[in-house]
């Protein structure tokens, strides 16, 4: 699958975002290693700490599938450059992905970065940490 195919997807589920306080609508889509698409959008509470990012969305609705091996994400939102993920879904997506593993963050004007998720998220804190 094309990384344009999973900016689609994102693109699409950005329409399903709830956003009423921010107005800021993100969508992402993740690609399993099986071939299966994962999307999902922020989701805001008035409780600001319990809203929930889109990246995040995505990897937890695939978690809860059972899915465990990830081979890229694009998120995608109505910005000047690509959107960089918050640093609470960095910190997710480097415990469910490879260091290896590209993410393609864009924007509504088709600029695309693709990085690493080792260079998204340099001197992560990983399980191992905990042994």
């Amino acid at each position: 699958m094309s990384y344009n195919t999973l900016i689609e997807e994102a693109k699409k589920i950005r329409e399903q975002a709830y956003v009423p306080y921010s107005k800021f609508p993100v969508g992402a889509a993740l690609l399993t290693k099986s071939g299966k698409v994962y999307t999902g959008c922020n989701i805001e509470n008035a409780a600001y700490p319990v809203t929930c990012c889109a990246e995040r969305v995505a990897i937890f609705k695939a978690i809860a599938d059972g899915e465990k091996e990830f081979t890229e994400m694009a998120v995608v939102a109505n910005t000047e450059r690509p959107v960089p993920p918050c640093g609470s879904c960095r910190q997710v997506m480097a415990e469910f992905f490879n260091s290896e593993m590209f993410i393609h963050l864009t924007n509504l004007k088709d600029d695309v970065k693709s990085v690493k998720m080792k260079d998204l998220l340099p001197f992560s804190f990983q399980p191992t940490d905990l042994q």
